[in-house]
């Protein structure tokens, strides 16, 4: 007779999250609890799953709602957490989704599950800058980027994961891609980073599969990223981008786009991960044709017209042109290596 595993999965609603739990449900002799905050959105989203799984509604942020997640897990994915943009807009509540939220999760396992697996989503945040040194290792050093609360929180949740009595694992992943949206989070980040992506649906196999590989992964950190097949410049990809939604070219003015204090980069050390769970299927060109599908032909057809008129709405988003134009001296330095003559010509 096969035995059940019995897999706790949080943050289910998420793009990540959605990926991970419709390759769950594929998965035979498994038990999947999601814990998720109650919602439209997340409602119509896990009924589809009828009784393939079992939905406890509540806020990670809540000691006592966490406390109504049962017992005996074998299996614990912990992927709730607040993002940008608005980790930016609302810290303090970025702060006890991400970080108070683990603590009570890891507490209530440790009591109630503690021979459990569990697997942390943390983030190439926790690097911080990395425009000048794009190749990143697992062990390098950790400087979260100045102001960058998503960061400071993913890095204190690891530290509560890892200084618990259960088995774990942390993954650092990429910057996670589907359907980028075009917002004001756009002009934060240099032109000049390196990026590597990762689609939702390669990083979601990585963790389904981690269900499986306990003794290889267990007391180790990770770097998930997609490969060298899905590294791209920050340019490179906004152009891309641009072209894809009909906006034409990345012709904002200088100052536009900040030169420093992001993340971001290349996972130098990837390949560790994928040899052990083998888990990448995609590419950046398998992004952007799947992208390209989820255009409205009518909306790109707007976006055409009225283009001035987006890309003028687009630079009122962007802070730290509006630093440079109202000579905020603090925001200034934030954004910019020099005061001066801006690093980029668009």
């Amino acid at each position: 007779m096969e035995t059940i595993r019995r897999i706790l999965l949080t943050g289910a609603s998420g793009t990540v999250g959605q990926e991970v739990l419709n390759q769950l449900t594929q998965k035979p002799s498994t038990e999947i609890t999601v814990f998720d905050i109650a919602n439209s959105r997340s409602k119509k989203l896990f009924e589809k799953y009828g009784e393939r799984i079992r939905v406890i509604y509540g806020d990670i942020s809540n000691q006592e709602e966490v406390a109504q997640i049962p017992e005996a897990f074998d299996t614990v994915i912990h992927l709730a957490a607040i993002i940008p943009p608005l980790a930016d807009q609302f810290p303090e509540l970025t702060r006890k989704v991400n970080v108070s939220g683990t603590k009570h999760l890891v507490e209530h396992i440790q009591k109630t599950s503690p021979n459990a697996f569990f697997l942390y989503s943390s983030s190439v945040s926790v690097y911080g800058d990395r425009v000048e040194t794009p190749f990143i290792h697992v062990n390098d050093s950790l400087k979260i980027s100045e102001g960058d609360v998503y960061g400071q929180t993913k890095l204190d949740a690891e530290t509560i994961v890892r200084s618990s009595s259960i088995d774990w694992s942390v993954f650092r992943l990429a910057a996670i891609m589907k359907n980028h949206k075009i917002s004001k989070l756009m002009f934060h980040m240099p032109l000049d980073t390196m990026l590597e992506i990762c689609t939702p649906e390669d990083t979601a196999t990585a963790f389904v599969k981690a269900t499986d590989a306990r003794s290889l992964l267990k007391g180790k950190i990770f770097n998930l990223g997609g490969g060298e097949k899905c590294c791209i410049s920050y340019r490179n990809f906004l152009e891309r981008s641009f072209h894809v939604f009909g906006l034409g070219r990345l012709n904002f003015p200088a100052h536009a786009f900040a030169e420093k204090n992001f993340h971001c980069g290349m996972m130098a050390d990837g390949s560790v991960l994928e040899d052990l769970l083998h888990f990448r299927h995609d590419d950046i060109e398998i992004y952007f044709r799947r992208t390209g599908k989820t255009v409205s032909p009518v909306l790109k057809i707007l976006a055409i017209v009225f283009r001035p008129l987006v890309k003028w709405y687009l630079l009122l988003q962007s802070e730290p042109y509006k630093a440079h134009m109202t000579k905020n001296a603090k925001q200034i330095r934030h954004f910019f290596k020099s005061p001066g003559m801006p690093a980029y010509k668009l």
